[in-house]
This record gives C-alpha cells, sequence and structure tokens, in this order.
C-alpha cells in the first residue's frame, strides 16, 4: 500500500444519487457510521491520484465535494462543470471531470481542478474508462451512443472511435487487462462483456456474463475479473487466463448489484444496489452474501478506501 493511506481507518464511501447524501460504511461491523450532505445527484467518490483526498462527484449539483479520508470529514464545495464521473491522468498531471450530459471530457489540474482544456467527444453518453498501459491513451465508454472512444492523453485529442454492434448497445464500465493487452468493456444491453483492442480500435471478443452487465472489478492476485449483472441480481467471475465465465454467484432474494470495487485484502466484494437502497459485500472465496447494509436512495459509485 501507499505510504499516503497508512493509518487511514478502512471505510466505505457510498453516493446516494437520488439522495444528495454519502453514506459512510465501516466494513469491520457492517454499519453505517456516518451520513454527510453534499451536492445534487452524487454519482461516484472518486480518489486523487496522491490518495489524499476523495472526491464526490455532484452531477446536477457542478460541484466535487472532497473529503479527508483520514477524518471523514467533508471541505468546501469546488465548482466544476457537470461532473458525472472523474479520472486522473497516470501520470498525476490531470483530473479528466467526465461531463455526460455536455459530452466533454473537462481536464483540469489534478491539484487545484483549474481548467486546462474542454475536450468534446463526438459520441453520447461518454461515462466510464480506463487507461493504457503506458499511459498513452484512453478508452471511454459511450452508453447512449453504443460506442467508445480513444483519446490521446500527449495532445488531448479523440483518435477513434468504435460502435459495439450497434446503437442500441449500453457501454458501461471499462477496464484494462492485468497485462496490458485487452479492455474489456462492459455492455448493459448485449447483457456481456466486450474484449477490444485499443492499439487497433477493434473488437476481438464478446463474453456474455448476464442481463445488465454493468461494473468491471478485476481480483486483487489479478486472476478473475467481476463483472456485475444490475439486471439479474448476479456476478459473474471471469477467468483472465481462459477468458471464461468460471462462477456465477447470485445476491440472495435478488438484488441490482452496480458499481463498486475490491477491499484491500481481496477478500471482499462491496457493490452498490442501485434500484435497492442498499450495498452488498459479497465474499470473494465463495460468492456467499456477508451483508446487505440500508444506506440512501439511489446508491452508485461507492468507493473502498483504501485501495
Amino acid at each position: 500500500m501507499s505510504p499516503a493511506v497508512k493509518g487511514v481507518p478502512p471505510r466505505i464511501y457510498v453516493p446516494n444519487s437520488e439522495s444528495d447524501t454519502v453514506d459512510v460504511i465501516d466494513p469491520r461491523t457492517y454499519r453505517v457510521i456516518d451520513h454527510l450532505a453534499v451536492g445534487g445527484l452524487p454519482q461516484h467518490v472518486v480518489p486523487s491520484w496522491d490518495l489524499t483526498t476523495l472526491y464526490v462527484t455532484n452531477d446536477t449539483g457542478n460541484s466535487l465535494t472532497p473529503i479527508d479520508p483520514r477524518t471523514g470529514h467533508p471541505g468546501a464545495p469546488i465548482a466544476v462543470d457537470d461532473p458525472y464521473n472523474m479520472y486522473f491522468t497516470p501520470d498525476g498531471k490531470y483530473a479528466i471531470v467526465v461531463a455526460e450530459r455536455n459530452a466533454r471530457l473537462d481536464f483540469r489540474d489534478a491539484r487545484t481542478m483549474a481548467l486546462h482544456h474542454q475536450l468534446p467527444v463526438p459520441c453520447r453518453g461518454v461515462d466510464h474508462m480506463d487507461f493504457s498501459a503506458d499511459g498513452a491513451y484512453l478508452i471511454a465508454s459511450c452508453e447512449f451512443s453504443g460506442q467508445v472512444v480513444k483519446v490521446d492523453l500527449v495532445h488531448q485529442r479523440v483518435v477513434g472511435a468504435l460502435t459495439l454492434g450497434d446503437a442500441s448497445h449500453m457501454p458501461q464500465d471499462v477496464k484494462l487487462s492485468p497485462d496490458g493487452k485487452v479492455f474489456y468493456v462492459a455492455d448493459m444491453m448485449a447483457d456481456g462483456v466486450w474484449k477490444i483492442d485499443g492499439e487497433r480500435m477493434r473488437t476481438i471478443g464478446f463474453l456474455p456474463t448476464g442481463r445488465g452487465a454493468h461494473g468491471l472489478y478485476p481480483s486483487r492476485d489479478a486472476r478473475f475479473l467481476y463483472v456485475s449483472n444490475r439486471d439479474e441480481g448476479t456476478i459473474s467471475v471471469v477467468s483472465f487466463a481462459t477468458g471464461r465465465v468460471t462462477r456465477t454467484w447470485t445476491i440472495p432474494g435478488g438484488g441490482s448489484p452496480d458499481m463498486g470495487g475490491v477491499s484491500a485484502d481481496g477478500q471482499v466484494l462491496w457493490l452498490s444496489g442501485r434500484h435497492d437502497g442498499v450495498v452488498y459485500a459479497i465474499d470473494t472465496r465463495d460468492g456467499h452474501l456477508l451483508a446487505k447494509i440500508p444506506v440512501g436512495s439511489g446508491p452508485h459509485g461507492l468507493a473502498v478506501w483504501p485501495q
């Protein structure tokens, strides 16, 4: 673990999009221990590149709420435009605010959040992304036009676009494989995961997982990819070695597993229950449900901390 998170209390930060709040869970007790008011439509909780701050992206609130992970206290909101999501470039220089409704990627100074460059993207519903292994480019999903786009990070310009099947598809989360060769893209309308060659910008495979495939999370040992199938209440476990689904875990009583993350020790997969007002804690050894924790309405892109 980075020295920056030494001594930081482990917590799960849950943005409740329909409640304009963030719930804070103690992962040892599975209980909500704090409840923070934030801006309008909080979508994700994003760690800064230097791991000293967590940012809540308040989409309609047009702001970021910084949280000190050592104290759990929120700071004064920072004005930005349309922050549906946010990422940091691999070199730590820029924050990339994903302005979904404005079809832009806004490059901002990673420390001050001062605007550096606004990049329009030629697609609708840009929302999730991941970076190439060398940090030269990113691949971003465009939910409402069934596409992914490629952005040159050196020149901050769009250099490619790829339609997945047709415009009816809805790509969601994006993750690079541990060997750096394949981008995995969840598609909630195709009910599975696309495999994309980012260098050549072409599809090289498709893996059916389950209805509403949404979030993608590698295991800590880099052997498996956990795929949350939101519309059927399951999680598919995909082997990176074989490219196949090895197991399917079902949430007892059904659910709507959405976005989340894996604990630092790799033993727990945390997922928001988007339509059920809960967070799921799932044992990564056998997929059994450890806890179902009530939170606010519309929980979305939670952050597992530290990571």
